[in-house]
C-alpha cells in the first residue's frame, strides 16, 4: 500500500512507544516526608507523634531494604508498577466490577443535535457506531496522532485496549484478553456484539474490506430489534458478569462444562469482539443541566444487556439518548474521553446525519448466539441479578451542571480551574461533615512508559486551614485570601510533582507489595490507624477526577461506604459534576454535597474578585 507523501510525515499513533522514559522510583525520604504531610490533617498531636516514630523506624529499617529491592526491580522493568497495579487495583479485586469498578457516562449529544426523541434509537445508534468504527480504524492504521502535554509525548499503549478487549474472571485473579492488532501486526477481529432483551447477536462490521455504512448498520440493528420484539426475553447470561468475581468465575466454568465447544465459542466471540452495543428499552430523559437519570441508567442499568467485563459497552436508550459503561482494568477513563470527544465533534459537525450513500449491500444477517444452559445457570443468573439490583438500588447519583461561571471566568482571575474545583469540593465536604475528608485526585503519569496514574491528595494542611478560615465568621477577608492562595500553591505543586512520577502513594504500594511477595510481615507503617484514616489502602472518602475540559463526563461508585465519587468536567461557561454516594450510608448525601459545592464555588469566586490573589 503506497503512503501519500503527506501521510508518511504524519506521526503514527504508537511510534514513540519504544522511546518512552521508564517510570522513576522516588527517593524513600521524599516519599515518607510527603506521606507525613498528607496524614497531618487527620491526626491529633499524640497520634501524629506516634506516626512520626513509625515512619522513622521504617525509614531506617525494613523500609530501606524494601526500597533497595524496588530499585532492583525497576532496573529490569521499564515500568516497575505496571503488573502490580493491574493485579492489586483490578484483577485480584473480588467485589463485582460492574457497579464498583467500571466507569460509565452519559453521551453529550443531547446538548446539540440529538435531544431525547422517541423513535430515533436505532438510527442514532447506527451513526454513533459508525463513527466509533472510524475511530477503531484510526488506531488500527495508526493514524490517530500521539497525544502530547505541551511538547511532551504521552504514552499511547492504553489505546490498544479500547477495542477487542475483555476481562475474564478467575477464581483468585482475573485476566485481560486483548485481541487487537494494528494493520502492520496482522488481522484483527472486526465483529460487533449486539445485546437486546437478554439475547446476544453478532455480525461483522466490515464487509469486503469496507466498514459497514450507517444505513447498513441500521439494517442489522433493525433485524436484531425485530427478532426480540414480542418474543420472551432471552436467558440474560450477560448478567453473570455483574456478579462477585469468584462466583462469576465458577459460574463461567460451569457454563463451559455444559457444552464446551458451543458455549466456549460464544464466550470467545464476545471477548474478541470490537465492542458491545446494548439496546436498552429505558427512556432516561435528561437535559444539558441535569444528566442524572442518564448517568444513573448508565451505571446501574439492566445487567442482562451489558457485558460488564467488556472494555467498551455502547448504550443506546429508547429515547435516542446514548451512554457507555466500561471495564476499568485495561485502561483509564482518558482513553474513552478521547474517543467520546472525537465522536461528539463528528456527530456535531454532521448534525447527526449520514451524508453518504444509502445503498445497502447484501450483508449477512446478524447471527443469534444462544448458550446451552441448565437449571444451575438459571439459578446463577437469578442470584447475579438479585445482588446487582440490591447494590444498584443503593446507589445515589446526581449529575448536574453549575452554570454561573466556568473555566473562562476562573482563568481571568489567574487561577487554575481544576484546583479551583478541588478546593470548592474540600470546602463543601467540610461544611457538611465538619471534618477534613481524605481525598484522592487522579494524576496522570503518561509521560512515562505504560504510565497510568498516581494519587494526588488534595486534602492538604493548607486546604484545611483555608476551609477553617472560610467557616470562621470572625476571620477577615485578607486572612481568608492569604489562606486560599497558600492552598492553591500547595495543590498545584503536588499535582505537578505527581505527574512527574514524584507522588508517594504508588511508591508505598510498591514497598508494601515487595514485603508481601517476600513473605515478610506487613510493615507497621501500613497497620498504623492513620494510614487508612488518611485514605491509604484505597480508603479515600472523596474519590475525584477531572474528566477534562471537553463535553465528556463519567461517573464511578464511591471508594468506601461512607464516601463519595466526585467526577467533573470544566467548560468555558459551566462545571458539570457527577456525584455518587451509597443511600444506605446515613451521613452521606450526593445532592447536599452538590448544593454545598455550588455555594463554595460562589464564595471562592467572590473572594477572588474582591482582590486579585
Amino acid at each position: 500500500m503506497d503512503n501519500h507523501p503527506s501521510e508518511s510525515l504524519a506521526e503514527r499513533t504508537f511510534q514513540y512507544q519504544s522511546s518512552m522514559p521508564s517510570l522513576p522510583v522516588p527517593s524513600l525520604e521524599m516519599s515518607l516526608s510527603k506521606y507525613l504531610n498528607a496524614v497531618r490533617p487527620f491526626a491529633r498531636e499524640d497520634e501524629f507523634k506516634a506516626t512520626v516514630d513509625i515512619v522513622r523506624t521504617f525509614q531506617e529499617g525494613v523500609g530501606k531494604e524494601l526500597h533497595h529491592k524496588l530499585l532492583q526491580r525497576a532496573e529490569t522493568k521499564k515500568n516497575w508498577l505496571e503488573e502490580w497495579w493491574l493485579d492489586a487495583a483490578y484483577l485480584e479485586v473480588r467485589v463485582p466490577s460492574q457497579l464498583n469498578v467500571n466507569f460509565c457516562g452519559p453521551a453529550p449529544y443531547l446538548e446539540h443535535c440529538w435531544p431525547p426523541e422517541e423513535g430515533t434509537q436505532l438510527q442514532r445508534a447506527s451513526i454513533s457506531t459508525w463513527h466509533t468504527l472510524q475511530y477503531w480504524d484510526l488506531i488500527r492504521t495508526e493514524r490517530l496522532p500521539p497525544q502530547k502535554s505541551g511538547n511532551t509525548v504521552l504514552d499511547m499503549d492504553q489505546f490498544r485496549m479500547l477495542f477487542n478487549t475483555c476481562k475474564v474472571p478467575g477464581v483468585k485473579k482475573d485476566t485481560i484478553r486483548n485481541y487487537f492488532k494494528t494493520e502492520r501486526e496482522g488481522p484483527c477481529p472486526s465483529h460487533l456484539i449486539v445485546i437486546c432483551r437478554g439475547r446476544i447477536f453478532t455480525f461483522d462490521a466490515v464487509c469486503d474490506g469496507q466498514i459497514l455504512t450507517p444505513p447498513e448498520l441500521l439494517r442489522q440493528l433493525i433485524y436484531v430489534k425485530q427478532c426480540c420484539e414480542g418474543e420472551p426475553e432471552g436467558d440474560g447470561v450477560a448478567a453473570l458478569t455483574s456478579e462477585e468475581r469468584t462466583r462469576w468465575a465458577l459460574a463461567r466454568e460451569h457454563l463451559i462444562s455444559i457444552d464446551p465447544q458451543h458455549n466456549g465459542t460464544i464466550l470467545e466471540t464476545i471477548q474478541s469482539s470490537l465492542f458491545v452495543v446494548s439496546l436498552d428499552e429505558t427512556t432516561p430523559y435528561s437535559t444539558p443541566d441535569n444528566y442524572t437519570s442518564l448517568t444513573t441508567e448508565a451505571l446501574t442499568g439492566n445487567p442482562t444487556i451489558r457485558w460488564g467485563d467488556k472494555s467498551y459497552n455502547a448504550l443506546s436508550f429508547a429515547d435516542g439518548t446514548l451512554g457507555s459503561t466500561c471495564d476499568h482494568a485495561p485502561y483509564d477513563a482518558m482513553v474513552l474521553v478521547s474517543m467520546c470527544w472525537y465522536l461528539d465533534q463528528q456527530i456535531k459537525d454532521t448534525e447527526g446525519k449520514w451524508r453518504g450513500s444509502d445503498t445497502v449491500r447484501p450483508v449477512p444477517r446478524p447471527e443469534e448466539m444462544v448458550f446451552t444452559v441448565d437449571e444451575k445457570v438459571h439459578s446463577d443468573i437469578r442470584h447475579a441479578k438479585r445482588q446487582y439490583y440490591e447494590s444498584a438500588q443503593d446507589m445515589q447519583i446526581v449529575c448536574y451542571a453549575f452554570t454561573a461561571f466556568g473555566k473562562a471566568a476562573i482563568k481571568q482571575k489567574k487561577l487554575h480551574p481544576d484546583t479551583f474545583v478541588q478546593l470548592a469540593m474540600q470546602l463543601a465536604y467540610q461544611k457538611m461533615h465538619k471534618r477534613p475528608g481524605s481525598c484522592y485526585e487522579t494524576a496522570m503519569t503518561r509521560k512515562f512508559y505504560h504510565g497510568r496514574t498516581e494519587t494526588m491528595r488534595p486534602c492538604t494542611q493548607e486546604a484545611v486551614n483555608w476551609c477553617k478560615a472560610m467557616m470562621d465568621n470572625t476571620c477577615d477577608v485578607d486572612a481568608r485570601r492569604k489562606a486560599m492562595r497558600l492552598a492553591f500553591i500547595k495543590h498545584n505543586k503536588l499535582m505537578a510533582e505527581a505527574q512527574e512520577g514524584k507522588g508517594f502513594d504508588r511508591h508505598l504500594l510498591g514497598l508494601y507489595l515487595i514485603a508481601k511477595e517476600e513473605g515478610q510481615p506487613t510493615p507497621e507503617l501500613f497497620l498504623d490507624p492513620l494510614y487508612a484514616k488518611s485514605g491509604g489502602g484505597g480508603n479515600f472518602v472523596l474519590s475525584s477526577s477531572l474528566v477534562g475540559y471537553t463535553t465528556v463526563l463519567g461517573a464511578v461508585a464511591p471508594m468506601v461506604h461512607r464516601g463519595y465519587g466526585f467526577f467533573y468536567r470544566i467548560r468555558d461557561d459551566r462545571i458539570v459534576v457527577s456525584i455518587s454516594a451509597w443511600k444506605s450510608c446515613r451521613e452521606t448525601d450526593a445532592a447536599s454535597l452538590f448544593n454545598n459545592f455550588c455555594s463554595s464555588l460562589h464564595e471562592m469566586f467572590h473572594l477572588a474578585t474582591t482582590s486579585q490573589l
